[in-house]
């Protein structure tokens, strides 16, 4: 067998599951979002309208954010010219960590290239800094968190996701003396659900385990300040380590954890992910920080935010699609099947110029294939009504489930 030919069976693996990713080429227009023009394979332009985008307070067109970048690059130009420890921390990026550990409450925040490699880095440096440790993570952990324990040589246990009980005979299965920290995220991406962070929170006091929350679908649109919906249920002061992004409701790019000043210190000497990376060019450092800052004050665009998600899931349910409704703004739609979800969404983009990938495996479990619907302030009544119109026609030509999934 040549190596061409082991691409050639993987690739048509995926054709044939009806699960081969295909993107588009897409060009934002600045103060147009989420309008864009579509390059397609021909070469001619389709205007669309995004609707799987995770920019989801459009802070990625936002003068106050524009503004500080392009006021970032002039003065410093492009790149940051090394790792951290080399030469690349700039005043931008300790004015971002300052925000964000303002926004948790915390003693300090460390700063990372992505909410992926932070959460990676973090969980995979851990049991050197806590020898023995033994991670207790929820089956439905995003991938970047999956990797870094995976990655970590320690000890690990999987709850079923959001099960208190199984959680709890998890903990009682671990030695009273080995040290024990709980994984989780505080809204599901998948499925637009709560973790029960209070009652998980309960337990690890219990048990005298650490916590480790990820708020990366939360941070800038729950709390009074964008911290989270940790910080809307008043328990940040309660978790030990909070991971979040500034590539979603941020507009930016970036990710970091936010925690005790010697949780930070003891991560920032340990783990690769973090010591051997180029950091963070200073204008997108800069961006980050102006978008941060601003939602701390910015209740009403969080607001209209929560109003569009639900004036979208009202719509869709009164077509009796099988939304998948858990509360909060994440709006996927069940359609259970690879071919029929990547055929709906490559309908709705070639005839309604409506753009939303399809989610499948191994993003979610086979059988349960969707389309995840991310609206947003800047998404109006004429690009629901477009949406809500163009999803009633296709279902029914695909003769489709319209009863309303369970959360």
């Amino acid at each position: 067998m040549t190596y061409d030919s082991s691409l050639d069976i993987a690739l048509q693996r995926l054709h044939d599951e009806g699960r081969y990713r295909t993107f588009i080429d897409v060009e934002r227009e600045r103060g147009n979002f989420p309008h864009a023009v579509r390059t397609k394979p021909d070469g001619s332009k389709q205007d669309v309208t995004i609707w799987c985008g995770n920019d989801y307070l459009g802070m990625g067109q936002h003068p106050v954010v524009l503004k500080a970048m392009h006021e970032a690059i002039d003065a410093t130009g492009a790149g940051s010219g090394g790792t951290r420890n080399i030469s690349g921390t700039t005043v931008y990026h300790k004015r971002l960590e300052a925000e964000l550990s303002d926004l948790h409450h915390k003693e300090d925040a460390l700063l990372f290239t992505s909410a992926y490699i932070a959460n990676d880095a973090t969980l995979s440096t851990l049991p050197k800094i806590f020898p023995g440790l033994v991670i207790l993570s929820d089956s439905l952990n995003h991938a970047s968190m999956i990797e870094g324990i995976r990655r970590n040589g320690g000890a690990k246990s999987i709850f079923k996701h959001n099960d208190l009980d199984d959680l709890r005979a998890k903990l009682e299965a671990v030695p009273a003396n080995l040290p024990k920290l709980i994984a989780f995220e505080s809204i599901y991406s998948m499925d637009g659900d709560f973790a029960p962070i209070e009652a998980i929170l309960d337990l690890a006091d219990e048990y005298n385990a650490l916590t480790y929350i990820d708020e990366v679908h939360a941070v800038g649109m729950y709390g009074p300040r964008g911290g989270g919906v940790a910080e809307r249920d008043g328990l940040m002061g309660r978790i030990d380590i909070i991971n979040g992004t500034l590539a979603k409701a941020y507009g930016v790019m970036g990710g970091y954890i936010a925690a005790s000043a010697k949780m930070c210190d003891a991560i920032r000497s340990y783990a690769p992910g973090f010591i051997f990376t180029t950091s963070l060019p200073p204008a997108v450092a800069a961006g980050a920080a102006a978008s941060v800052a601003h939602l701390k004050t910015d209740t009403a665009l969080r607001q209209q935010h929560q109003d569009g998600a639900a004036a979208l899931k009202l719509r869709l349910k009164g077509l009796g699609m099988p939304l998948i409704d858990n509360g909060t703004h994440i709006v996927p739609v069940h359609v259970g099947d690879p071919v029929k979800c990547k055929m709906i969404s490559d309908r709705l983009l070639d005839d309604f110029g409506i753009y939303v990938q399809p989610i499948n495996f191994p993003t979610v479990p086979r059988g349960t294939e969707r389309l995840r619907f991310t609206p947003s302030p800047v998404h109006g009544p004429e690009q629901v009504d477009a949406l809500v119109n163009a999803l009633d026609m296709l279902w029914s030509h695909c003769a489709l489930n319209r009863a309303e999934l369970a959360g």
